[in-house]
């Protein structure tokens, strides 16, 4: 089982849209793929119709066993499992300081699906909290949706930063450029001072698209309704390179 987590210090840059595709495209595997939405705001909960649970709140969800088998939903897709956000997951980081070794509270609740999924995918929310250092110790694997523009070349260096000074493995983390109009100067200039730098992107990169702004009207994966179109191919080239790539590579420690 990989964990795969879906993470960014800044909002807007496409981050749900990139876990719900790329967590669909994974479910042509053996066993099936868990998306868990960590995000109060419920934006991939949203996008598969799904609600939570009546009293299923971000308490239960840290208590895990039990309290996580009942949440956890199928979706419309096949091999396809949601574990829901709530609006109380806002609370998540002030609760966490409840437990013992709470940078370890994700990666032990997840580690009791272990057997049952081939992946899970996180889709975080965008800060740097505990909730984030939980994530930071229980993934596998991170990728990080880059906009082309230098703000995100600050951000991203910053979460290196982190990393360091926390001890954290680096080697964790797979930028991949997310949202690019290729037409805007400014786009094509940040793309050329990204490679100059040596944050090496995944090659894969995802354009802007109005097709992947339709997911929020017809609440499905791209690559479920639209996989030939652009967007759609984007995602399909990124999951096929993350599997060639990273997934096949010996996992990073924690």
């Amino acid at each position: 089982m990989k964990i795969i987590a879906l993470y960014s210090i800044k909002g807007g840059v496409g981050k749900t849209a990139a876990c719900v595709n790329l967590a669909y495209l994974s479910t042509n595997q053996l066993m099936p793929t868990l998306l868990c939405d960590l995000d109060p705001q419920g934006s991939s909960t949203f996008y598969f119709r799904i609600q939570p649970k009546p009293k299923y709140n971000s308490r239960k969800f840290l208590k895990g066993g039990k309290r996580i088998d009942k949440a956890i939903r199928g979706t419309d897709f096949r091999r396809l499992d949601l574990l829901p956000a709530d609006l109380s997951y806002r609370n998540l980081d002030i609760q966490l300081n409840d437990f013992s070794k709470s940078r370890r509270r994700l990666k032990r609740l997840l580690g009791e699906l272990k057997g049952r999924y081939d992946y899970i995918f996180l889709d975080c929310p965008p800060n740097i909290t505990l909730v984030s250092e939980n994530v930071f110790v229980a993934a596998d694997v991170i990728l990080v949706p880059l906009i082309p523009t230098t703000l995100s070349i600050m951000t991203y260096r910053k979460l290196i930063q982190i990393f360091e000074e926390a001890g954290l493995d680096a080697g964790k983390l797979h930028p991949f450029l997310s949202m690019v109009e290729s037409r805007k100067l400014m786009h094509r200039q940040t793309i050329r001072e990204i490679l100059a730098a040596k944050i090496n992107p995944l090659n894969g990169c995802i354009p802007y698209s109005a097709d992947v702004e339709k997911m929020g009207l017809y609440r499905a994966p791209l690559t479920h309704y639209r996989p030939g179109f652009k967007g759609g191919m984007a995602f399909s080239r990124l999951w096929s390179e993350i599997k060639s790539n990273i997934l096949k590579a010996p996992s990073h420690g924690h």
